[in-house]
């Protein structure tokens, strides 16, 4: 079975290797059909004023649509000052609510796996550790391993954003099973008792 996969990069950057990383999952050929998400630079800041079916932003409503409507997520995050960027943080905030209890979270016990580049030593582990805590707060169900972490990214990736080392594709190919597991594991009819 074919799973729809949404990937989100939280980084702006045209030469993002978190959009890379996101790249290669689509060419890895598994059973899980990826669509990265193009509208992180055009969410507005978060405003609880505005957080309603009635008053969001169209691209805010169209991003929940589509959390919805995916099986699964696939979520790149690059570190800034030992976080996740904001604006990643920014659009979570916007799909992670439902004040008038008509439209569903659409975050709520969404299979979601998690991983991350960075030019520093440390890769993304800070950002994913941060990104986590957020998603144990909107009760998603996210992947706990493989820990998709890349150290040193700027000498990880080719002139074509492609990754160089093999290790990097297998925790990447291992991830998207792990996210096609859980997708699958949700799909099954719980027994009755």
């Amino acid at each position: 079975m074919t799973y729809s996969i949404l990937a989100i990069s939280g980084s702006l950057s045209v030469g993002s290797h978190n959009t890379a990383l996101l790249r290669t999952a689509q060419r890895l050929g598994t059973d899980l059909d990826i669509e990265i998400y193009e509208g992180l630079r055009d969410i507005p800041p978060y405003d609880l004023d505005f957080d309603d079916p009635y008053r969001r932003p169209a691209v805010v409503t169209e991003l929940r649509r589509r959390i919805t409507e995916a099986d699964g997520l696939l979520i790149a995050t690059p570190e800034f000052n030992h976080s996740m960027p904001g604006v990643l943080k920014n659009a979570i905030d916007w799909v992670s609510t439902d004040w008038a209890e008509v439209e569903g979270r659409p975050l709520l016990r969404k299979p979601i796996a998690i991983m991350g580049a960075s030019p520093s030593r440390f890769g993304s582990v800070r950002a994913q550790l941060a990104l986590r805590q957020v998603l144990l707060q909107t009760r998603s169900d996210v992947v706990v391993k493989p820990q998709v972490i890349i150290d040193n990214a700027h000498e990880r990736f080719d002139d074509d954003g492609n990754p160089t080392d093999r290790t990097t594709v297998d925790l990447l190919a291992n991830l998207l099973t792990a996210l096609a597991d859980k997708i699958d594991r949700a799909h099954r009819p719980q027994p009755v008792g």
